[in-house]
Protein backbone atom coordinates (compact mmCIF):
# COMPACT_ATOMS: atom_id res chain seq x y z
CA UNK A 1 0.00 0.00 0.00
CA UNK A 2 2.90 2.07 0.89
CA UNK A 3 4.34 1.44 -2.76
CA UNK A 4 1.11 2.62 -4.50
CA UNK A 5 0.69 6.11 -2.44
CA UNK A 6 4.41 6.61 -3.04
CA UNK A 7 4.24 5.82 -6.85
CA UNK A 8 1.05 8.23 -6.84
CA UNK A 9 2.11 11.08 -4.93
CA UNK A 10 5.70 10.89 -7.19
CA UNK A 11 3.47 11.04 -10.42
CA UNK A 12 1.37 14.41 -9.00
CA UNK A 13 4.69 16.21 -8.25
CA UNK A 14 5.80 15.16 -11.93
CA UNK A 15 3.16 16.28 -13.23
CA UNK A 16 2.82 19.26 -11.49
CA UNK A 17 6.40 20.18 -11.91
CA UNK A 18 6.31 19.66 -15.73
CA UNK A 19 3.07 21.54 -16.00
CA UNK A 20 4.16 24.53 -13.88
CA UNK A 21 7.26 25.38 -15.15
CA UNK A 22 5.73 25.22 -19.04
CA UNK A 23 2.77 27.28 -17.74
CA UNK A 24 5.61 30.13 -16.11
CA UNK A 25 7.48 29.35 -19.75
CA UNK A 26 4.53 29.61 -21.91
CA UNK A 27 1.37 31.17 -20.28
CA UNK A 28 -0.42 28.50 -21.77
CA UNK A 29 -2.90 25.96 -20.13
CA UNK A 30 -2.87 23.37 -23.08
CA UNK A 31 0.61 23.74 -23.39
CA UNK A 32 1.34 23.15 -19.89
CA UNK A 33 -1.06 19.73 -19.92
CA UNK A 34 0.58 18.52 -23.05
CA UNK A 35 4.28 18.91 -21.64
CA UNK A 36 3.00 17.34 -18.05
CA UNK A 37 1.24 14.25 -20.00
CA UNK A 38 4.29 14.09 -22.16
CA UNK A 39 6.82 14.23 -19.38
CA UNK A 40 4.81 11.38 -17.46
CA UNK A 41 4.60 9.28 -20.28
CA UNK A 42 8.03 9.67 -20.96
CA UNK A 43 9.08 9.06 -17.74
CA UNK A 44 7.08 5.82 -17.60
CA UNK A 45 9.47 4.41 -20.53
CA UNK A 46 12.73 5.57 -19.18
CA UNK A 47 12.28 4.63 -15.80
CA UNK A 48 11.50 0.62 -17.60
CA UNK A 49 14.85 0.55 -19.12
CA UNK A 50 16.49 2.39 -16.20
CA UNK A 51 15.79 -0.88 -14.27
CA UNK A 52 16.70 -3.10 -16.63
CA UNK A 53 20.19 -1.34 -16.79
CA UNK A 54 20.49 -1.97 -13.00
CA UNK A 55 19.18 -5.33 -12.98
CA UNK A 56 21.56 -6.25 -15.44
CA UNK A 57 24.07 -4.38 -13.69
CA UNK A 58 23.14 -6.35 -10.55
CA UNK A 59 23.54 -10.06 -12.33
CA UNK A 60 27.10 -9.56 -13.71
CA UNK A 61 28.09 -8.05 -10.17
CA UNK A 62 28.61 -11.70 -8.63
CA UNK A 63 30.63 -12.43 -11.96
CA UNK A 64 32.54 -9.37 -11.94
CA UNK A 65 33.57 -9.65 -8.01
CA UNK A 66 34.74 -13.36 -8.92
CA UNK A 67 37.04 -12.58 -11.87
CA UNK A 68 39.03 -10.17 -9.46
Amino acid sequence: MVTLVKGSTALCLHLGVAFSVTYAMTGSVAAGSIAALLEASINVVATHYHEKVWARIQRRRPQMEMAT
